[in-house]
């Protein structure tokens, strides 16, 4: 229920064997930084100096007054660091590229040529340089190309998202919203902080508190040197009610809501024609290369991007995933039950990633197929083959790169 606070899990799902004679020669990747303390420092500020009042009125009880002292703890030395990777954060991007290597090896043979695109946030920027560290560690004769600037904006991170917020913060939404903080009550964790009610009612948010609490719990996983949690101040109703809301809000920000006005997607879309568009370039290459009449360009085998999950709930959104339960692109007006459909967590964990893995096969006239994984787990596409062959039609999670490009294409301006 840590909604996109969630730790990155360590993957354990098997791969699917590609199809005979097929191998990886390209992989296009897109990842969200790891995990970070959680920001505003103002949240921190805020929750420290509501209990200090509250506690020089002799209004908290024993477990109002633990809290303050992780409070204290948490404002001297979480929001100085607000916003920025912790050291799991760092650890989770060195465990993605090790078993990236170790998963495809074709990819980072010797002198392999590798790009690597970084947000200018430096919890992006840190984020790539501990993928490309353990890259390195790992084969150390790549050749790596890697930049953080304000034009990669343009496909990395483009749209101002206070703006998306406020846009998809429709009136058929707001109802919607109402519907599912009905059931977040912070009556029971107010009681529980607080010895005097009339106190409360006089002097506590109790709604916006109980916010702080929440996001600034769910962030204490990513920083395991932090020897405490908030886990205390719930119970497991309460937490669901509230986490609920959360994805909701999440998928009506940059999900496929038919209540909001869906403008969140814009946010992935230059994402999206970035991703075909060099995967065309490399093939084009590699196509001039096997034909040898070009040798000069380089050969590009991955293509590495490191941003925000703003960015990769969308694209995810556009992509139309599917795995089990979950369909990443559904549209359903049915909040109340988005959670078995529609999952934050599983979506843009800390460290999210898209992973599209290119193959060839060693016979010329077969198709370049792609599969898609989501935070290294396989997933099902929307694409249908062109074609009834056998032999050019894979079963999925591989597709002939030809129709998924076509497809996709048709979702952009």
């Amino acid at each position: 229920m840590g909604s996109n606070y969630y730790a990155y899990p360590t993957p354990t799902a098997k791969y699917t064997k590609a199809p005979t004679g097929y191998k990886p020669f390209y992989l296009s990747h897109y990842g969200r930084h790891g995990s970070r303390f959680h920001q505003p420092a103002d949240h921190y500020h805020a929750l420290y100096n509501t209990l200090v009042k509250a506690d020089s009125a002799g209004k908290l009880t024993d477990l109002g007054k633990s809290l303050l002292k992780r409070a204290k703890h948490l404002d001297e030395y979480a929001a100085p660091r607000a916003g920025d990777l912790t050291q799991l954060g760092v650890a989770q991007h060195q465990g993605i590229a090790k078993r990236m290597v170790k998963n495809f090896p074709e990819l980072f043979k010797n002198n392999a040529y590798i790009e690597a695109y970084a947000s200018t946030s430096t919890r992006c920027v840190v984020s790539m340089a501990a993928f490309l560290e353990e890259l390195r560690d790992q084969k150390p004769k790549l050749n790596i190309h890697q930049e953080s600037g304000k034009y990669l904006m343009s496909f990395i991170s483009p749209l101002d998202f206070g703006k998306i917020i406020g846009e998809s913060n429709t009136p058929a939404w707001q109802k919607e919203n109402e519907k599912l903080y009905s059931h977040v009550n912070p009556a029971r964790m107010m009681n529980a902080i607080f010895n005097d009610s009339t106190y409360v009612q006089k002097n506590i948010d109790a709604g916006d508190l109980l916010s702080k609490i929440y996001e600034i719990g769910n962030s204490l996983q990513g920083s395991p040197e932090i020897e405490f949690s908030f886990d205390d101040l719930w119970t497991e109703e309460d937490l669901a009610a509230r986490w609920h809301a959360q994805n909701a809000w999440w998928y009506s920000v940059l999900g496929n809501n038919p209540f909001a006005k869906k403008q969140g997607l814009d946010n992935a879309r230059p994402l999206l024609k970035n991703v075909l568009d060099e995967a065309d370039k490399v093939i084009a290459a590699d196509t001039a290369k096997a034909d040898k009449t070009s040798m000069a360009a380089k050969k590009t085998t991955a293509t590495l991007r490191f941003g925000h999950d703003t960015v990769i709930f969308p694209f995810v959104v556009l992509l139309q995933l599917e795995n089990g339960t979950q369909n990443t692109g559904i549209e359903t007006n049915d909040m109340e039950n988005l959670h078995k459909v529609w999952r934050d967590y599983e979506i843009s964990p800390m460290a999210a990633n898209v992973q599209f893995i290119f193959y060839k096969s060693s016979k010329k006239e077969y198709p370049i197929l792609v599969k898609v994984m989501l935070n290294e787990i396989e997933q099902k596409l929307p694409v249908t083959c062109g074609e009834a062959s056998a032999k050019k039609c894979p079963a999925a999670p591989y597709y002939r790169w030809e129709d998924v490009r076509e497809f996709y294409k048709k979702t952009l301006p």
